[in-house]
C-alpha cells in the first residue's frame, strides 16, 4: 500500500501537466472579456434630476454609446441630487466598495450656487481624488468642469472656474472643461429651473463627455484624450 501511494504521488502531478490535444484546445470557446467599470460620481446633473427616466441622464446615454460600440464596459451612475463636495467626501467609502477603472468626478455646482468658498470645494474634491487613487491606483481620473452664472459675481465665477483645470493638472486627470457646454444657459435645453438639462440637453452633454471618455475605453498608440 505504501509503495502504491508513493508511486501515485510521483505520477499524479504529471497528469495535470499533460497538454490538451490541439483539437481540444481549439474547441474551447473564447472567454468574453471581463466588463470594466466607469463610475460617474456627481450631483443632480449626473443623477438626472427632473427626467422621467434616470436612464436618460448623460451617464445612461454614455452606456448606450458603449453598448452600440460593443465595448466591454459598464456605467455606474452614482449621482445624488443636492450633493455637495463635502457630502461627496462622506459617502465615498461606500461607493468605492466596488472596483473602478474610470472615475468621473462631477461635483461642485451646489457649492458654487450656495456661494461656498472655492478653496473649500477644491480641497474636498482633492480629498475625493486622493482616496480614489489610494483605493484604485490604476483607475483613470476624469474631472468635469463647472461654471457659475455671472449673477454670482465675476470674481467668484473666475475663482470657481479655475478649480477644475488646477485639479486635473495636479492629478494627471482628463479635464472636461465645461460639462454643460452648449447646454448651460439655453432655456430650450433646460428645465424651467434653468439649471437642470432636459432629456435633449442630456443627450448633448453625453456627446460632450463621450469625446473625452471614448479614447480611454480602447487606448491605442495614436489615440489620446483631447487636450486639456
Amino acid at each position: 500500500m505504501r509503495l502504491a501511494l508513493r508511486l501515485l504521488s510521483l505520477f499524479l502531478p504529471l497528469a495535470f501537466a499533460i497538454p490538451l490535444p490541439a483539437d481540444a484546445q481549439t474547441a474551447a470557446p473564447a472567454a468574453k472579456p471581463a466588463l470594466k467599470t466607469i463610475l460617474f460620481y456627481g450631483d443632480s446633473l449626473t443623477a438626472g434630476y427632473g427626467l422621467e427616466d434616470p436612464a436618460l441622464a448623460f451617464p445612461g446615454r454614455i452606456q448606450e454609446k458603449i453598448s452600440a460600440a460593443r465595448l466591454p464596459w459598464r456605467v455606474i451612475n452614482a449621482g445624488l441630487s443636492g450633493e455637495t463636495t463635502a457630502g461627496g467626501v462622506r459617502r465615498l467609502d461606500w461607493i468605492l466598495r466596488q472596483p473602478v477603472d474610470i472615475f468621473v468626478l462631477e461635483l461642485g455646482g451646489n457649492d458654487g450656487l450656495r456661494g461656498l468658498p472655492p478653496e473649500v470645494a477644491s480641497a474636498n474634491l482633492q480629498n475625493i481624488l486622493d482616496r480614489v487613487r489610494a483605493k484604485s491606483p490604476s483607475a483613470r481620473l476624469v474631472v468635469a468642469g463647472m461654471e457659475m452664472p455671472t449673477s454670482m459675481g465675476a470674481e467668484y465665477a473666475t475663482a470657481f472656474r479655475a478649480i477644475y483645470p488646477a485639479l486635473a493638472e495636479k492629478n494627471q486627470a482628463v479635464l472636461i472643461p465645461f460639462l454643460l457646454e452648449g447646454v448651460g444657459g439655453n432655456p430650450t435645453l433646460n428645465l424651467p429651473d434653468g439649471i437642470h438639462p432636459t432629456a435633449e440637453g442630456h443627450a448633448i452633454v453625453a456627446d460632450t463627455v463621450w469625446k473625452f471618455i471614448r479614447p480611454l475605453l480602447q487606448p491605442t498608440a495614436d489615440s489620446a484624450a483631447p487636450a486639456r
